[in-house]
């Protein structure tokens, strides 16, 4: 035991040393973050967690979190320890450069990073869906390990994912504080009061146990707690010092202020040559082995497990469509997931859940913690997930989708609720920018779904589309534009009503592209002709068609939305026409702060309805 005591003391020497060798290189970086955490990460990656140093990704490997991102150069040390191929000294001492493989901050460019990190507060959240997708769904022994800073729990959503983490009892996490009481321009609120932290976690349910991160045997000692405890999550509040190494050799720096984000500069090679000095720069230990019994999931689309079947004069909402074709995807897969945040009574997720009981996880009111869970969830193509909840609280949870995107993350957002025509609920619910959001995600794809035909293939669109996939659901009810067998594809509007004198392109989406077909109707019974477009896919968008539809209505077009004029479909059909020329573009859209009041007569306020689109109309023939 003491030998390997030893060993892994000269493994956290040796991370540090290539933390401050790979940020000296760089001119930049994180290094005194990294090596606090130095103890902790050399007992994890050679004691306590098991993996295949080979297939990092395999689905029987612990998983491990660090979502203190900045100090990713301990991370990447850590990886070429344990002898990862790609991740070579020289590649260290490429840190932070155009090109290199080793980014500022993780990504999962690196097959051994699960998700993006560095927005603080978001790494327990998903690891604790890794966990929950553990214990209930793969049923397998692998274990989730979260490494977060001390400043980063001032973030809520820390506390969302400790309070979901604890309701589930996940006694197959072990959350990290690295408790080095330093932050970046002053010291955290707690500094080292440990015992506030650990009365913190055991509120929540957990088992936390307050540890001496600089010493192994207390590190070894806690891990094995943690192993043992039952029923509970575990939390260890790790007591580090910022910039620590032994025998004071970063006297100056150890546990003072002004040392965030730098290298250490002059004292470098100082450092380095005295820890060097005592350390044995080939210590090692074979990381422990996975037990090995999950296989990759299957390959293959998956399919509804019945086409939609609406009686012609049946009035469906498309958010109760939602949930009809959620459940006809579980019955076709078991990877099929579903959770929300207390709203699965409105959009109709409770459609699949009381199906699908053991495949439903509710999150309660917590929407950060919602998609960070799913993202988790979806990690290492364990599950698909379908989020949902009301559109407009989804922009609570906006960096989780954005750091999504960063994390090439698999999770499919459906909102409900969506615009004014959800009527006397007011405007705190009514969302009015959902689409501009997740159109500004770099890989992301944007349904709006106008009745419940089109919304039962979105649903199985989004299944099998890779990334983030948003599909906006409506509440009020409506009767099917397209026949049952309709077919629907990413990138493809459909043109609803033309004629061969059509005067001016219509379109809609959702409750606007019904408006838009009773203004086609007036407009009829009055000789003018207009061809309406159900835009259906804003991203990726069918610029061809609205190029050929603009062309054959003279250059005229009008859009119309249940949105903000910013980003939504007016937007996204501007972009779409943005080099075609001699183009008129009329955008009707929602202006100004709405009120509560009937729905119908919200649009007719705000200046989407029927009538205000015959009058565009009218203005462009």
């Amino acid at each position: 035991m003491g030998e390997q005591l030893q060993t892994l003391k000269d493994i956290a020497n040796r991370l540090r040393v290539y933390s401050i060798e790979a940020t000296s290189a760089a001119n930049s970086g994180h290094p005194t973050s990294c090596m606090s955490a130095a103890e902790v990460i050399a007992v994890l990656f050679h004691k306590e967690m098991r993996y295949d140093v080979s297939v990092p990704r395999d689905p029987n490997n612990d998983r491990f979190i660090l979502s203190k991102g900045h100090a990713a150069p301990v991370l990447y040390a850590a990886w070429h320890i344990a002898g990862h191929k790609d991740v070579t000294h020289k590649e260290l001492l490429d840190l932070r450069k155009y090109g290199a493989m080793l980014e500022g901050h993780p990504t999962p460019k690196l097959d051994f990073v699960d998700v993006a990190t560095g927005s603080l507060g978001q790494g327990l959240s998903v690891a604790a869906g890794m966990a929950y997708t553990g214990k209930h769904w793969d049923k397998h022994d692998y274990r989730t390990y979260c490494m977060m800073g001390d400043g980063e729990s001032a973030e809520g959503s820390v506390w969302e994912a400790f309070a979901f983490a604890g309701h589930y009892q996940l006694d197959n996490l072990v959350a990290i504080f690295d408790v080095n009481r330093l932050g970046q321009s002053d010291p955290t609120s707690l500094q080292h009061n440990v015992e506030a932290y650990k009365m913190r976690a055991e509120s929540f349910g957990w088992n936390a146990i307050i540890v001496d991160g600089h010493s192994i045997p207390d590190v070894i000692a806690a891990f094995d707690a943690a192993t043992a405890c039952k029923g509970k999550p575990t939390c260890l509040v790790c007591k580090t010092y910022k910039g620590y190494a032994y025998d004071d050799v970063a006297q100056g720096i150890s546990n003072e202020m002004g040392w965030h984000g730098k290298p250490l500069g002059a004292r470098a090679a100082d450092i380095i040559e005295k820890i060097k000095a005592s350390t044995n720069m080939e210590a090692f230990i074979q990381p422990p082995a996975p037990m090995k019994s999950l296989s990759a999931p299957p390959a293959g689309s998956i399919a509804l497990s019945s086409g939609p079947s609406y009686k012609p004069d049946e009035k469906v909402a498309t958010r109760k469509a939602y949930g009809t074709a959620l459940k006809k995807l579980g019955e076709s897969s078991a990877r099929i997931v579903g959770m929300d945040g207390d709203t699965k009574n409105s959009t109709f997720a409770i459609t699949f859940q009381q199906a699908f009981p053991e495949r439903f996880i509710e999150c309660f009111i917590a929407e950060q913690n919602l998609v960070g869970v799913g993202i988790g969830c979806g990690c290492r193509g364990r599950t698909i997930p379908f989020i949902s909840t009301f559109s407009a609280f989804f922009t609570r949870a906006f960096d989780q989708i954005r750091m999504g995107a960063i994390s090439q993350a698999n999770i499919k957002c459906v909102g409900s609720h969506a615009g004014i025509s959800i009527g006397e609920d007011g405007p705190s619910q009514m969302a009015l920018e959902d689409l501009a959001m997740f159109r500004t995600i770099p890989t992301g794809t944007v349904m709006y779904p106008s009745d419940p035909v089109s919304m039962e293939r979105a649903v199985e669109l989004a299944a099998n589309t890779e990334g983030i996939v948003f599909i906006r659901s409506s509440r009020p009810t409506s009767i099917c534009i397209y026949p049952m067998e309709e077919s629907f594809s990413l990138g493809k509007s459909k043109v609803v009503r033309q004629s061969n004198d059509d005067k001016v392109t219509v379109v809609g989406a959702g409750v606007t592209l019904h408006e838009a077909l009773k203004a086609h109707e007036q407009l009829k019974a009055e000789g003018i002709n207009v061809r309406v477009v159900d835009i259906f896919s804003l991203k990726p968008i069918d610029s061809d068609l609205f190029k050929a539809s603009v062309a054959a209505t003279g250059g005229k077009i009008v859009t119309v939305e249940d949105h903000y004029p910013e980003g939504g479909v007016g937007g996204a059909v501007a972009e779409a026409l943005s080099e075609v020329a001699g183009v008129t573009h009329r955008r009707l859209a929602v202006n100004g702060m709405p009120s509560s009041g009937p729905g119908d007569k919200l649009l007719e306020v705000h200046g989407i309805s029927a009538s205000h689109i015959v009058n565009a109309c009218k203005q462009l023939a």
